[in-house]
């Protein structure tokens, strides 16, 4: 897709959500923001200022709501999304070691993604699977047990996917 394509796909998925929030007040922010991140993946400079005039509220109110709540991101998430628990039983059971073998995997820190768009990395604080710890998410699939070698293996797997799909 061109740059130009994908600004103006991004766009009507803004305009549908804002669509659905005809007459919304500043109660509605959230769960907008909410519904934009869902469509797009992720908060953009256009989808902020986009709400905030949908709303009549300035932009800098969106995104000093936006960047208060850790549930919100402001870069494209990779075709793999990987949110590591850091949680309490995670952290007990060696996440700090799966989350280094990750960053020198994918050569990228939590919150970035890579050059090529196929992973992005994030932290959280607990992803409730505390029995299956270390654990973590691969775009909403849970991988327990995991370890340095495993997360190669997991790494490896997503690539032969995305190879698949192409």
């Amino acid at each position: 897709m061109m740059q130009n394509d994908l600004q103006t796909a991004s766009t009507s998925r803004i305009d549908a959500v804002l669509a659905r929030h005809p007459g919304a007040a500043r109660d509605s922010l959230i769960p907008i923001l909410q519904e934009v991140q869902e469509a797009q993946g992720y908060l953009s400079e256009d989808a902020m200022k986009r709400v905030g005039q949908h709303l009549k509220l300035p932009a800098s109110k969106v995104y000093g709501v936006a960047t208060f709540y850790n549930q919100f991101r402001f870069s494209a998430v990779g075709q793999f999304h990987i949110a590591l628990c850091r949680g309490t039983a995670c952290h007990v059971k060696g996440s700090a070691k799966v989350l280094d073998a990750l960053k020198l995997a994918l050569k990228i820190e939590p919150g970035q993604t890579t050059k090529d768009g196929m992973f992005s990395l994030e932290i959280l604080a607990c992803i409730g699977a505390c029995g299956l710890a270390p654990a973590m998410l691969v775009n909403g699939e849970t991988y327990a047990n995991v370890t340095p070698d495993s997360v190669r293996a997991i790494l490896h797997d997503c690539r032969k996917r995305s190879a698949k799909n192409a």
